[in-house]
């Protein structure tokens, strides 16, 4: 029998339940003589979690596995952060403002430089963790794509 944790609660199926595939998208479930409706909403693979519509309803859904234990045991469960060196501009446009400075520590979501590009704001954000070194261009310059904005150490 499989152990599954649905919405950070651990359930055991008893052989109970019985799962149908549809398709790769929708599937049925038959429970105690009734049947559910199933369609996967999301799902993040590496993660081994799946978000499903169930009724009407969603859930958080992962299925445990006995190499899960050993996994986080030996530190192997945290995710991967991205070492930042550098960040260039995604595309041409004038820097309206920094929100970070030299000495500044990032982690992945950080707001780092808001760039105008076509009339738009666009707010770029830190995609791994670092420490500012150096800011290349002052605010209100134009740069253009692949230009190095900002060092990391």
């Amino acid at each position: 029998m499989h152990n599954y944790t649905v919405d950070g609660k651990i359930i055991e199926n008893k052989g109970d339940a019985s799962l149908t595939w549809i398709d790769n998208s929708f599937f049925t479930i038959d429970y105690l003589g009734k049947k559910y409706h199933g369609e996967i909403i999301d799902s993040s693979i590496e993660d081994g979690v799946f978000t499903v519509k169930v009724n009407q309803r969603t859930f958080s859904v992962r299925r445990n596995h006995p190499l899960d234990d050993l996994i986080k045991s030996m530190g192997l469960d945290k995710q991967k952060i991205k070492k930042l060196h550098q960040l260039q501009s995604p595309m041409p446009g004038r820097i309206l403002s920094y929100a970070v400075e030299a000495g500044t520590e990032v982690v992945p979501g950080t707001p780092l430089l808001t760039l105008e590009a076509m009339k738009m704001e666009n707010v770029i954000k830190a995609e791994g963790e670092g420490i500012v070194k150096k800011v290349l261009f002052s605010a209100d310059a134009v740069v253009e794509k692949g230009a190095v904005l900002i060092e990391f150490e």
